[in-house]
């Protein structure tokens, strides 16, 4: 199409062809590059053509994610009229869809001559120090450095006296200079997500400062002079280490929200605690203080204990102790916990998804931890620290630990460790339950009350909220989500490379009623388009409902608004929402299509058998951009068939691996259902399992060829209508097949597996009918799991070395029969015993095969509870009986 404009073209016409209308781009006295992908390049240009045109602009926005905008900055300067100079990075964006910073570390000193300069923005930048430049711009009223990596502020900061609004929110400030009190205009000051310990006192000069922002900080106090602050409204300072506030700030006369939310604050003024406006949760109010012990104190520090592999319970005094588990995990109980000594038991289970349940593009990252006992409640909260596998982008996503109890999964207040490349995810728990790392979008908060209020995002600040005034009678709860779409990943969705749009907008709230009047709403128009540019037949504003299953255009009922950055809408009820600006029609079944796809995973099955025994499979299902690392770590020790084609799966989806024509499995293993043995997908945890496979037929004259195919299993709750959809039919469930080969046996005279004095492998049943049986197919499973730690394991199992070696020698170069010969030989002389399944299952603990003793113990418990079930059919279970007659009296 000849007339059509590449929105990265803002000349319209191919790189430097004939030159665009100024009205077009020089928009009065206006100049806004930011948008174009070479703008920093136009701008050279046009300063040569039109340079008289760019010497009288007032307002001019560049991105720093070019690499010309350093030769860019020494034409600025000629810029004398300058009122708004803006040099922002986080125009481009990466692979995972977060924000690029911008190039800027230094600016010329040539800059601080721009008398006229009354707003300079440098956020999402490289600075590490403020430019000198900056503090000689004496016009200078609004400010914004936010994310950079600036330390600290000079110390002629104060020289800039006009400024009323200052922003250096997400940098790595740790004090601030005594100057910034001659500030005395400076009416709003965001220094949010620093690390400010402390604050000077002449904060307090800042007398007409209404917004005050110190949240996300590493403040244990706070200066009284805050209460000088007259005109305050708004005080922020959640997420801090407070213990104490003064409390004077409950006097100041304007005051109308105090956020205290997250601090260490046990006791608060009573003249705080009664203020309508204060928010304290996640405080340990009412607990008391653990006092300091001085350094030359002769009191002892708590027990440390190590677990060791295989052990699944602890000792817990009233003295308290510090506990390391083998698997990373790490417990601290303080000095009177307990008022008695308690035994703590543990263990980790893989999550099963129709239990931990998911919500919209949540990651598990860790096994679940049971904690035991659940009914017991300590005197003091345990600290514990679970290891987490790391997600590959945590910008627009957080670390929570969720807790199960009271029949539902609650999420506790979590903060992040990095110890020696370990991530630990740390809570405090007042009592015991099941615990799993989970990472969740980044969730915003705030209450509104009938004042009204305002939501912004962290994770894109350019998207807020705002609640009137009278928009609710009572107090309510909101919650913002953010999800940004990569540019990249929607055109490749949706196969146009014209269509763009903003994030992902979640909204919720804790009331089921609509909001008595609109809420306003302001997300960012997508990437390449402007207020200039936009072509208002091509915007689309989607909203999706609860689940997101159903997407509806809402453009034509609502009114929606347009600035050079922002599209503003209202309503009156939460849910998704997103701005699209698309040539294509019927844009709701597309946006169905493209959620979708952000929520799968692309994944490869993997089936790989041992070198030396082909008859041990090991079964994987990869994320594909982890499927040539895994290959190479097993390379040594297995060998097969390529990975399977690429495959889309959700987080937490049920798949099954059947093994076919010929092969088979052993049916009595605890995750083999309906002869399938039965996975779940998370893509940060190991989707592993080693399996013994057995022929149907005879192998002594023929190889056997056969295969394993994965399916799909139970449809996960609330996926994309599509998604269901493509999986109805007789094969929909069927995800990809790989070969899978047995060798021809080698003529051996005996046709059953035989031990090393020479008598075959009679029928085994291990331990009883009421514990539970291991039987020889049972044995036969294990065995095909044991490789190469069978001398280990039989060493524990009480043979000889002599007994070791002899086995070793007479199966020599056949790994398959010494573990048989070893395994079975220990069983035919323990049969009787009645303690030989714990011997069993100790053993293999003790040569680390802790999958294996999970196996064994799977096993039992699935032994038992058929006894327990069949013993109820025949009636002979008096103590069930005895239950059930004292219901059927109630």
């Amino acid at each position: 199409m000849a007339g059509r404009k590449e929105l990265g073209d803002p000349l319209g016409e191919g790189a430097w062809g004939a030159e665009r209308p100024a009205s077009s781009c020089l928009a009065g006295n206006r100049l806004n590059l930011d948008v174009y992908a070479e703008g920093c390049l136009f701008f050279l240009r046009l300063f040569e053509t039109r340079r008289e045109e760019v010497e009288q602009v007032e307002f001019l926005r560049l991105s720093c994610n070019e690499d010309c905008i350093a030769s860019t900055l020494s034409i600025i300067p000629a810029l004398k009229g300058l009122k708004s100079l803006v040099l922002k990075g986080g125009h481009t964006r990466d692979e995972a869809g977060a924000c690029q910073r911008g190039l800027l570390s230094s600016l010329p000193h040539e800059l601080g001559e721009l008398a006229q300069l009354a707003h300079l923005d440098l956020s999402f930048n490289s600075f590490t120090v403020l430019p000198p430049c900056v503090t000689k711009l004496l016009s200078l009223r609004s400010l914004l450095i936010c994310h950079n990596s600036l330390q600290e502020l000079p110390g002629d900061f104060g020289q800039l006296s006009e400024l009323t609004f200052f922003s250096a929110m997400k940098n790595q400030l740790r004090d601030l200079p005594q100057g910034i009190g001659k500030l005395v205009a400076l009416q709003t000051l965001d220094l949010s997500e620093n690390a400010l310990e402390s604050l000077p006192e002449e904060i307090g000069n800042l007398r007409h400062c209404m917004e005050l922002d110190l949240s996300g900080n590493l403040l244990t106090g706070i200066p009284t002079s805050l209460a000088n602050l007259q005109f305050l409204q708004q005080l922020h300072l959640h997420s801090n280490l407070l213990v104490t506030v003064p409390a004077s700030l409950a006097h100041l006369p304007n005051l109308s929200r105090l956020d205290l939310q997250n601090n260490r604050l046990r006791t608060i003024p009573p003249e705080i605690q009664s203020l309508p406006f204060v928010h304290l949760r996640g405080n340990p109010l009412g607990e008391p203080e653990v006092p300091l012990q001085p350094e030359n104190s002769t009191l002892e520090e708590p027990r440390r204990l190590f677990i060791e592999t295989g052990e699944s319970s602890f000792i817990v005094t009233p003295d308290g102790c510090r506990v390391s588990l083998a698997c990373g995990i790490q417990l601290s109980f303080p000095p009177g916990a307990t008022t008695t000594s308690v035994t703590i038991h543990f263990q980790k289970c893989f999550p099963d998804p129709q239990w931990v349940m998911l919500n919209h593009h949540d990651v598990l990252l860790s096994k679940v931890l049971e904690l035991q006992p659940h009914e017991i409640g300590f005197k003091k909260e345990v600290q514990i620290q679970m290891p987490y596998a790391s997600p590959q982008s945590l910008n627009d996503h957080e670390i929570i630990i969720r807790t199960f109890s009271g029949g539902k999964w609650s999420e506790l207040g979590t903060r992040v460790k990095h110890k020696e490349k370990m991530h630990l995810a740390c809570c405090s728990v007042p009592h015991f339950s099941w615990f799993v790392v989970v990472s969740r979008l980044v969730e915003n908060e705030c209450r509104v009350p009938q004042e009204g209020a305002l939501l912004f995002s962290t994770v894109d600040p350019n998207i807020k909220v705002t609640f009137p005034s009278g928009a609710t009678e009572e107090t309510r709860t909101v919650k913002l989500q953010v999800l940004p779409v990569s540019t990249e990943e929607l055109q490749e969705i949706t196969e146009d490379h014209e269509t763009v749009s903003s994030p992902l907008l979640f909204l919720s709230q804790n009331s089921p009623a609509d909001f008595l009047r609109p809420v306003k709403i302001q997300l960012p128009l997508p990437s390449g388009v402007t207020g200039l540019t936009l072509d208002r037949s091509r915007v689309h504003l989607l909203h999706g409902d609860i689940n997101a299953q159903n997407w509806d255009d809402i453009t034509d009922q609502v009114v929606l608004e347009f600035t050079h950055l922002y599209a503003l809408f209202e309503v009156t009820h939460f849910s998704w929402y997103w701005l699209w600006c698309t040539t294509k029609s019927y844009i709701g079944g597309i946006a169905r299509k493209v959620y979708k796809r952000l929520r799968m995973y692309q994944v490869n099955f993997i089936a790989l058998q041992r070198k030396k025994d082909p008859e041990q499979v090991l079964l994987q299902c990869v994320p594909k951009h982890k499927v040539d690392p895994v290959l190479k770590k097993l390379q040594d020790r297995y060998r097969g068939p390529e990975p399977s084609d690429m495959v889309e799966m959700l987080e937490g989806e049920q798949f099954f691996a059947a093994f076919e024509r010929g092969i088979s499995i052993d049916a009595d293993r605890p995750d083999c259902i309906d002869g399938r043995i039965s996975f779940s997908f998370f893509s940060h945890l190991k989707n592993v399992k080693e399996v013994y496979i057995t022929s149907e037929v005879d192998r002594k004259s023929t190889a056997v060829k056969g295969q394993v195919s994965f399916y799909r299993g139970a449809v996960p709750e609330n996926i994309p209508e599509e998604v269901s959809k493509r999986r109805k039919g007789p094969d929909s469930h069927w995800l990809a097949t790989l070969p899978i080969k047995l060798p021809k046996l080698k003529s051996q005279g005996n046709e059953q597996p035989t031990t090393s004095n020479g008598f075959s492998l009679p029928p085994l049943n291990l331990g009883n009918a009421e514990t539970g049986y291991l039987t020889q197919s049972n044995l036969l499973g294990i065995a095909g799991r044991i490789g190469a730690d069978w001398q280990a394991i039989g060493l524990h199992l009480g043979l000889s070395y002599q007994q070791i070696q002899r086995i070793q020698y007479n199966n020599r170069e056949d790994l398959n029969t010494q573990i048989l010969d070893m395994l079975f030989s220990w069983a035919q002389q323990n049969e009787k015993k009645p303690d030989c399944v714990d011997q069993l299952i100790h053993a293999m603990k003790e040569s680390d095969r802790q999958d294996i003793a999970d196996e064994i113990m799977a096993i039992i418990a699935l032994g038992k509870q058929k006894y327990r079930e069949s013993i109820r059919r025949v009636g002979l279970d008096q103590e069930s009986s005895t239950e059930d007659s004292a219901i059927a009296m109630m």
